[in-house]
């Protein structure tokens, strides 16, 4: 039992808990586990990041300073690396995360006292003092005493006070002339001073010491070798820097170091065709607590940046709304993958959602991408957006990407992907190509507005599709969950992505998304437009991503080639949409079959004889503008059936579950092979030789369950 060293109240320790903020502490533990959470510490600078200051707090365990905790801009304080300052530890996180806080104190004598925190216990600093000069005299070996001291002699004199002090002094002055002063022969032999070693540095701060030689410590995410020296590619928790190391030419460097290392490496910075580029000197794989510092260094950083700070959705919308956590978690997951320098793949349909909601994420990542890789090429390096065939990611997509991934992580070293779905991959027909994913750790994440299946979720990193949460999904496109997903991922371009969900809708725009539209400055007509120029860009060459072309359709900037006008380029793709389009309902309008059935009026069209299939528009995209013409004309219940070859699709005023729709159709045409693809809002599949069986059957199934 003690006194507090502030107000004396009896304490276990050196102080009370009413006190503890009012001391500040030095702390000689070795796990971040024994800090004590709202105490005041001496630390010193590690590095700044983007989003705060790194901080040691004594020799073992490295905090951070959030910039939303500073009570100014981060770039305006004046720390340096290595400078002692002044933090609170607001909290210590299960995985060994310290957040700190602010301190208005920034000087030892602003505190009304210090203490010395360990493991275990606090000490007053002179105790503690006393402690470590006791454990060193203990490790010296045993002193003689008086009491120690065997008998002398009898009659021989003794030396003490002054003489034996002197005495004494004259001994170990002697000791230390006769190990210190070296012959001449052990001067030539001794070994040089070596250097002071490089204080580390990070890569957000190489910027401006090209010519310098400096130490980064950070994870390797990839390597090639070139003709000449192998590139090293390193993140470190502020961003990653290629670094050029020669053997000879065409050589492997370093060959023990490979990717997902953890390492220090020193060079001089230089710029190598514009770019930044480390010319390294040494590299080091770093083991057990350098590894680990490190680690727990870059965890912290990936884990507090990757993460929303803030939750706002574009607009006013339930469905969105119902999925809010689940959009966070998505946003996460892509701005993680992209610190943690793994490419973004994103797949979607090829359709007009489809690729207004890809581009959305495409517009909030390559900022990003750019912000944090030195390489200028970067961005087609680390995004790919992929269009799908259709709306179900299958073994064959899926087969695809693996290829894909095994191919660039064997020529290039690049690490597995993010798979991002838009619009696309959430029923239970997707779950094989998501366990094919997974057995290469290999994440996939859904953004869908269709009705999901909940095995999906089981098998994805996030699914952020609100038929789950039992959310009506009639007035939801996919454009619009991956548009506020795309907001939370780069806040930058919130006002870049705000006309998208407009863009998707070929009807019944909620009316958050046309007022959202048209403060962004974008009328009916422009969106019209839009919309209408990606249906028919997305049609041709439709396995591409058109990348450019996209973004000068849907962006007032473009990203492009930035040589079409904006406005223009829109106007002229959609004219030659409508007179494609209009063409085909003509010959399709001439050739409707209209039946009543149990007062519902079927309009049945054969696709394989009366549509151009090689030709613009898609069978999708006309059944789905018939559908409209068609529902106008009629009253409901209204369907439109689109029967070719071997695939059934329904278009319907009153919702059709298909997968209901597909079993009964099988029960009365039992030989007919009928296979659902695309859960309660796909198509059905069945054998050419049945066709007749299955529209008959069809008809039937939709009369009984409209009437």
């Amino acid at each position: 039992m003690g006194n507090c060293i502030i107000c004396g109240t009896p304490v276990d320790g050196e102080i009370c808990k009413s006190h503890e903020e009012d001391a500040v502490f030095e702390f000689h533990g070795t796990s971040a586990s024994q800090l004590t959470p709202g105490r005041y510490y001496r630390g010193t600078v590690d590095g700044y990041a983007d989003f705060g200051v790194f901080v040691d707090i004594g020799d073992h365990v490295t905090g951070l300073l959030h910039r939303s905790e500073l009570e100014q801009r981060l770039e305006s304080l004046d720390w340096e690396p290595g400078d002692d300052v002044y933090v609170q530890v607001l909290d210590v996180r299960d995985n060994g995360n310290v957040d700190l806080g602010w301190s208005i104190r920034q000087r030892e004598r602003e505190f009304r006292g210090k203490l010395i925190e360990t493991a275990d216990d606090e000490f007053l600093p002179e105790e503690f003092e006393n402690d470590d000069a006791d454990e060193a005299a203990d490790d010296s070996g045993p002193r003689a005493s008086a009491d120690d001291a065997g008998p002398s002699d009898e009659g021989s004199p003794t030396t003490s006070g002054a003489d034996s002090v002197a005495a004494e002094s004259g001994s170990v002055a002697a000791e230390t002339a006769a190990t210190t002063t070296p012959t001449t022969d052990d001067a030539a032999d001794a070994e040089p001073e070596s250097e002071p070693a490089l204080k580390r540095t990070t890569v957000a701060a190489i910027e401006n010491q090209v010519g310098s030689v400096v130490r980064l410590e950070g994870e390797i995410t990839g390597v090639r070798q070139t003709s000449g020296p192998t590139v090293f590619e390193l993140r470190d928790e502020t961003g990653t820097v290629e670094c050029a190391a020669f053997e000879e030419a065409g050589v492997r460097a370093y060959p023990d170091v490979d990717v997902d290392d953890v390492v220090a490496l020193e060079g001089e910075i230089e710029r190598h065709h514009g770019d930044l580029q480390v010319e390294t000197e040494t590299l080091d794989i770093l083991q057990d607590d350098a590894r680990d510092t490190v680690t727990e260094r870059l965890e912290s950083a990936i884990e507090s940046e990757a993460r929303p700070a803030d939750v706002s959705l574009l607009a006013d919308h339930d469905a969105v709304a119902a999925v809010e956590d689940e959009l966070v978690d998505a946003a996460t997951s892509i701005r993680r993958a992209v610190m943690e320098d793994r490419p973004v793949v994103v797949r979607h349909a090829a359709t007009a959602d489809g690729y207004v909601g890809g581009a959305a994420i495409e517009r909030a990542v390559l900022p990003l991408i750019r912000e944090k890789h030195t390489r200028e090429d970067a961005e087609y390096h680390y995004f790919e957006r992929r269009p799908l065939e259709g709306r179900v990611y299958d073994m064959d997509a899926a087969t695809n990407d693996v290829t894909s991934m095994l191919e660039a992580r064997d020529r290039h070293d690049e690490q597995f992907p993010l798979v991002v779905l838009v619009g696309a991959g959430s029923t239970v027909e997707s779950v094989d190509g998501y366990d094919l994913l997974s057995l290469y750790d290999a994440e996939a994440l859904v953004i869908d507005d269709s009705r999901a299946d909940e095995a999906v979720t089981d098998a994805v990193a996030a699914a952020v599709a609100p038929s789950l949460a039992g959310v009506d999904v009639a007035d939801l496109t996919s454009t619009a969950l991956a548009a506020n997903v795309a907001a939370h991922v780069n806040d930058d371009v919130r006002d870049d992505l705000e006309h998208l969900p407009a863009v998707s809708y070929w009807e019944d725009t909620p009316e958050a998304y046309t007022d959202l539209a048209s403060e962004a400055g974008y009328d009916e007509t422009g969106i019209s437009e839009r919309r209408e120029a990606v249906a028919l860009e997305a049609y041709y060459q439709s396995y591409k991503d058109k990348r450019e072309l996209v973004a000068d359709l849907l962006f007032k900037d473009g990203e492009g080639t930035g040589t079409a006008r904006e406005g223009d380029l829109a106007a002229h793709v959609s004219e030659q949409f409508r007179d494609k389009l209009e063409t085909e309902l003509e010959t399709a309008r001439a050739n409707l079959e209209v039946r009543d059935v149990d007062d519902v009026t079927m309009a049945l069209l054969d696709t394989d004889a009366f549509t151009h299939r090689y030709n613009f528009p898609t069978t999708i995209l006309l059944l789905d503008e018939l559908h409209r013409r068609e529902r106008e004309r009629s009253e409901p219940p209204v369907v439109t059936l689109g029967i070719g070859e071997d695939e059934l699709h329904v278009r319907a005023t009153e919702p059709v579950n298909v997968r209901d729709l597909g079993d009964a159709i099988a029960e009365r045409a039992p030989n007919a092979g009928v296979h659902v693809l695309g859960g309660q809002d796909g198509h059905i599949e069945f054998l050419p030789g049945e066709r007749d069986a299955v529209q008959e059957a069809a008809i039937e199934a939709l009369g009984e369950t409209l009437e």
